[in-house]
C-alpha cells in the first residue's frame, strides 16, 4: 500500500524503513521539526528533583545532546509514556525506567504507584504543544511536579499544492497520523487544497481518538487501540 506518513524527521525515517519491511511504499510528508532546548534541559537537570517523566522520545533526543553532562542523571528514576519511549531511553543510558500504558493518565498513575516520597519535585521534562494528560492527573493526584520544556516542535512550511502535487502518482492508500497538532495541520492543508478527506485518501489511521478529533468530519478515521506504532500498524 502506498501510506503518507507525516510524523517528523527522524521518526519519519524509521517508520518509513518499518514499512518498507512489511511491503508498503511509504510516502513522507513532515508537518514539524523539532527544535531541542538541551540548555533548558540541563538547567532542570541541576535543580532538586526526584525522578525524570518523559512522554516523547523527542525529549530523548534533546537530552542526547548534552553528552557526557548527561551522565550523573541515567541512573536516577526514570519514568516513560511508553514503550517507545523507554527503548529511546534505554539506548541513551537510562538504566532505571518505569514505562507506562502509553498515556499521560496512565503514567501519572505509574508515577504515583511507584515513586517514594520526596521533597524534591517530579521533573517531566516536556514538549510544546502537548496534550495535558500528564500534568492534569498529576495535579489529581496531588504529585508534586515541575514541567521545563526541552524541546518545540515547528510547523513546516508546505506549497498549497503539495497535496494535489501527492496525489498526481495515485492517492495513498491512508494517512499515518500520530499527534492531534499533526492531524490539524494535515486538515489545514486539506482546506488549502480545496480537498476533501475522501477525495485524498480512503483511510485516516489515528493514533489516538484525540489525534482523530482533529480531522474534518466526515474523515474515514480509524483509532489504534493503543497509543503506539505497533498498534497503528494493526490496521494495516
Amino acid at each position: 500500500m502506498r501510506l503518507l506518513v507525516t510524523r517528523p524527521q527522524p521518526a519519519a525515517e524509521a517508520t518509513a524503513r518499518r514499512l518498507e519491511v512489511m511491503g508498503h511504499q511509504p510516502l513522507l510528508l513532515p508537518l514539524a521539526r523539532a527544535e531541542h532546548l538541551p540548555e533548558a534541559a540541563r538547567k532542570a537537570l541541576e535543580r532538586p528533583h526526584a525522578a525524570v517523566a518523559l512522554t516523547s522520545a523527542e525529549a530523548v533526543r534533546a537530552l542526547g545532546e548534552l553528552g557526557a553532562d548527561l551522565e550523573p542523571y541515567k541512573a536516577e528514576p526514570c519514568f516513560c509514556v511508553g514503550e517507545a519511549t523507554a527503548r529511546a531511553a534505554r539506548d541513551l543510558g537510562f538504566t532505571s525506567l518505569h514505562t507506562g500504558e502509553g498515556t499521560g493518565r496512565s503514567l501519572a498513575e505509574t508515577i504515583a504507584a511507584t515513586l517514594s516520597a520526596s521533597r524534591a519535585p517530579l521533573l517531566y521534562l516536556a514538549g510544546s504543544p502537548r496534550s495535558d494528560g500528564l500534568e492534569a492527573t498529576l495535579r489529581q493526584l496531588r504529585i508534586e511536579h515541575v514541567t521545563v520544556e526541552c524541546y518545540r516542535m515547528q510547523p513546516i512550511a508546505h506549497p498549497p499544492d503539495i497535496l494535489a502535487r501527492l496525489i498526481s502518482a495515485g492517492r495513498p492508500d491512508a494517512v499515518l497520523l500520530y499527534s492531534h497538532d499533526t492531524a490539524r495541520r494535515f486538515a489545514a492543508l486539506l482546506v488549502e487544497a480545496g480537498l476533501k478527506t475522501a477525495a485524498f485518501s480512503p483511510r485516516y489511521l489515528c493514533l489516538s481518538a484525540a489525534v482523530a478529533g482533529a480531522l474534518p468530519d466526515g474523515a474515514s478515521v480509524e483509532v489504534a487501540a493503543r497509543p503506539d506504532e505497533e498498534s497503528l500498524f494493526s490496521l494495516l
